[in-house]
C-alpha cells in the first residue's frame, strides 16, 4: 500500500494513536480532526456533552444545500484491559497485509478513509455536500449521537442519506436490532437458611425472573414474531451479570442482575419488556403479601437505542448500489446510531470497511484490502456528488 501523506493508512495510524476508550475524553482526537479539516478550509462544529469533556463533530464539504450524504462514525473504542494483545493497541502495526490497533476496524478505519479523502473533495466542485458526523460514547449506548442528530436536523440542510461506517466488509446493511440494557434488583427478606418459611430469598426470586427472561424468547418464536433476515431471527434477551447473597446459610437479602433486550426493529422494546414486567409485578404482589419489605425494581441502564427498519431507505440502497455495485442487503444484531438517524427522519444505511469479527478483540485489525475498499468508496462518493 502506498504511504502518501493523506492516504487512509497514514490517517488511521494517527487516529489509533489517540486512546479514546469511552471512559476517557475524546477531545484530543477531535482537535486533531478539526485541525486537519481547517488546513483545507473546511468548517466544523462541535456538539459537546454536558460537562464539555467529550464532543461530537459535524463538518461539511461542499455547498450548504439539501440532498447530500452524511458519513457517520464513532470516535470512541472499547477497552483493552485484560486482553492478550501482542502489539501496542494504540500504535498501528502492519503485518501480513493487516493493520493492527484498537479501533482499526471499529471504526476508525472508516473515519480515516473519509478524512484522507478531504483534500480531494475540497478540490472537486461538489454539487451536493458531504457531511462528516463523528460521535462520542457509541460503545456505551450510542449516547453522543442523539444531540448531534438534533443539531444536524435543526441547523443544517438535511442530507438525503446517512452512511454509518460500522465494519460490514463493505456490504450494505439495511436492518439492525435495537437494544436496551437493564438492571433488576430483588430485595428479599433475610433469615437463617434453616428457617426458609421466615424469609424470602432474593436469589431464588431472581432465578425465577431469569427463567422468565428465557421463556419470553421461546414465546416470541412460538408466536411467529421473527425476521429471517437476522441470524438470530427473534428479539433476544440475555442476562450478562448477576450478584447476590451474603453467606451460604443466610437467605439472600438482595440479588441484582444486569440484562439486555435486543429487539427486532418492527417489534420495539416496550412490547418485549412488558412481558417481563407483567410477570415481575405479579410475582412482587404475591411475595409482598408475605412480607411488605419485599420488592423488585427494574431500571434501564441506558436509553433505548432504536432498531433500523428495512423500509423507507430506497435512496440509501440506491446510493450504495451506485458506489459498490449491486450487493445483497444484510441485517445485523448489534446496535449502531443508524436507528437514531432513522428515527429522526433521515434515511440510513450501515456500510464500512473491516469485519465485525475483529471488533472488540485483542489484536483487532483491518486488512489493507478492506481499508483500500473503504478509500475507493470515498473516492467514488466524491465523483458521484460532483456529477
Amino acid at each position: 500500500m502506498s504511504m502518501t501523506p493523506h492516504n487512509a493508512a497514514d490517517m488511521l495510524a494517527k487516529l489509533v494513536g489517540f486512546d479514546t476508550v469511552s471512559r476517557h475524553s475524546n477531545l484530543a482526537l477531535i482537535e486533531f480532526i478539526e485541525a486537519h479539516l481547517a488546513e483545507y478550509g473546511v468548517e466544523s462544529w462541535r456538539v459537546e456533552n454536558d460537562d464539555g469533556s467529550k464532543s461530537n463533530l459535524i463538518a461539511r464539504i461542499g455547498p450548504a444545500v439539501e440532498g447530500g450524504v452524511a458519513l457517520s462514525g464513532h470516535t470512541d473504542v472499547v477497552p483493552v484491559d485484560g486482553q492478550p494483545w501482542t502489539t501496542d493497541p494504540f500504535t498501528l502495526t502492519a503485518h501480513d497485509d493487516k493493520l493492527y490497533g484498537r479501533g482499526s476496524c471499529d471504526m476508525k478505519g472508516f473515519i480515516a478513509c473519509a478524512l484522507a479523502q478531504v483534500p480531494h473533495w475540497v478540490e472537486q466542485k461538489l454539487k451536493k455536500p458531504i457531511w462528516l458526523a463523528f460521535s462520542y460514547d457509541e460503545e456505551i449506548g450510542c449516547l453522543g449521537a442523539p444531540r448531534m442528530i438534533e443539531r444536524l436536523n435543526a441547523e443544517f440542510p438535511r442530507p438525503s442519506v446517512v452512511v454509518v461506517g460500522e465494519p460490514t466488509l463493505m456490504q450494505p446493511v439495511t436492518q439492525q436490532k435495537g437494544i436496551t440494557s437493564l438492571k433488576t434488583v430483588v430485595h428479599g427478606v433475610e433469615s437463617h437458611s434453616s428457617q426458609v418459611d421466615q424469609g424470602i430469598s432474593a436469589i431464588h426470586v431472581a432465578a425465577r425472573l431469569v427463567t422468565r427472561i428465557e421463556e419470553i424468547m421461546t414465546e416470541l418464536v412460538r408466536e411467529g414474531r421473527t425476521n429471517s433476515a437476522f441470524n438470530v431471527a427473534h428479539s433476544s434477551l440475555h442476562v450478562g451479570r448477576i450478584h447476590g447473597g451474603t453467606a451460604i446459610n443466610i437467605m439472600a437479602r438482595e440479588c441484582a442482575f444486569e440484562w439486555e433486550i435486543r429487539h427486532l426493529p418492527e417489534e420495539g422494546f416496550e412490547a418485549v419488556f412488558e412481558r417481563f414486567m407483567t410477570y415481575s409485578r405479579r410475582l412482587e404482589s404475591k411475595l409482598k403479601a408475605r412480607d411488605p419489605r419485599f420488592a423488585i425494581e427494574t431500571t434501564p441502564l441506558t436509553h433505548t437505542v432504536p432498531g433500523l427498519a428495512g423500509s423507507d431507505n430506497r435512496t440509501a440502497i440506491a446510493l450504495c448500489a451506485q458506489l459498490l455495485g449491486e450487493r445483497e442487503a444484510e441485517a445485523v444484531a448489534y446496535a449502531t446510531e443508524a436507528g437514531q438517524f432513522q428515527r429522526a427522519g433521515l434515511e440510513a444505511i450501515i456500510c464500512g470497511p473491516g469485519s465485525i469479527a475483529q471488533a472488540h478483540q485483542p489484536d483487532e485489525f483491518i486488512s489493507e484490502d478492506q481499508l483500500e475498499q473503504g478509500a475507493e468508496f470515498m473516492r467514488r462518493l466524491g465523483q458521484l456528488l460532483e456529477a
